[in-house]
């Protein structure tokens, strides 16, 4: 049996299917789980909202199927972040943020990725990031309560762009509940921007590290980048993450039209489940 699991972002199928088909394409394509999006959308952020009945339907589903539903991407607070200086938006993404704790406790999922932005829309400042820090402080007070883990997803914003400014604010908070889930094309980017070296930025985060999304990007550019038609050293990067005990990724890719969206994924399954258990035959001879 492997000693990894890899997921699927949700947002790499057509959003027109059900979560039963995503779940068995994902399945038959050889995932181990899907990860699910709670955006900034009205029809994402309604899911917050389901009730009891929906709730169990889709946990009936995934046994049904046999996939779970293990982590979930919280993209939603981008248009209400904890940081805003209105009073009403921070109100607004701490319901959000306790909904999520909730949803996901009832799901099964074990891991929350939180945007690392402190505002999106909005320009930061002092205050932006000390309101971020006190409410961060209440959100993971709910998410220890529910055992739900929060990890910041690195950014394409100075805010939050590396592994070593993710790993500050959580050392600040101190809370197993609080941990860091990197994006590999993202730090990618950002060594170039802080001519520094994307491994040592990995170190940065060691045992705090729970996931990885694996996304491509290119000088510039940090989402739609195909598979290895960039410039992220993929081999080299999950290499470091295994070395520090990670053992859960997500392939990161977007349904953009395709004809037929299996492709992308397959491929993805196959380069990267092959590049991992190179990695884990090489690590653990």
């Amino acid at each position: 049996m492997s000693k990894y699991v890899l997921g699927v972002y949700e947002k790499a199928m057509p959003n027109t299917l059900s979560f039963e088909e995503k779940l068995r394409y994902a399945k038959e394509i050889g995932y181990d789980y899907l990860e699910i999006s709670i955006d900034e959308t009205s029809e994402k952020l309604s899911r917050l909202d389901w009730d009891k009945k929906t709730r169990d339907e889709l946990v009936s589903t995934m046994k049904k199927v046999g996939l779970p539903i293990r982590s979930l991407c919280l993209s939603g607070q981008r248009k209400y972040p904890m940081g805003s200086e209105n009073e009403e938006i921070r109100k607004q993404s701490m319901e959000i943020i306790e909904k999520a704790i909730i949803l996901a406790d009832d799901l099964g999922v074990r891991i929350i990725q939180l945007a690392g932005y402190d505002v999106y829309y909005e320009k930061g400042n002092d205050t932006t990031r000390e309101l971020f820090m006190q409410n961060l402080r209440k959100a993971v007070e709910i998410a220890s309560k529910h055992g739900v883990i929060l990890a910041f997803e690195t950014m394409e914003t100075s805010f939050m762009d590396t592994v070593k400014k993710a790993h500050e604010v959580v050392e600040k908070i101190s809370s197993p509940f609080l941990q860091i889930y990197p994006d590999l094309g993202n730090i990618k980017n950002s060594s170039l921007i802080y001519n520094h070296d994307v491994i040592d930025d990995i170190k940065d985060g060691k045992n705090h590290i729970v996931a990885a999304h694996i996304k491509e990007s290119i000088v510039g550019h940090y989402r739609e980048i195909p598979f290895l038609t960039g410039h992220v050293n993929f081999k080299e990067c999950l290499t470091q993450l295994w070395k520090q005990g990670v053992r859960r990724y997500v392939t990161e890719l977007w349904y953009v039209g395709a004809e037929d969206f299996t492709l992308d994924l397959k491929f993805a399954v196959k380069t990267f489940r092959t590049m991992l258990d190179e990695i884990e035959g090489e690590l653990n001879c």
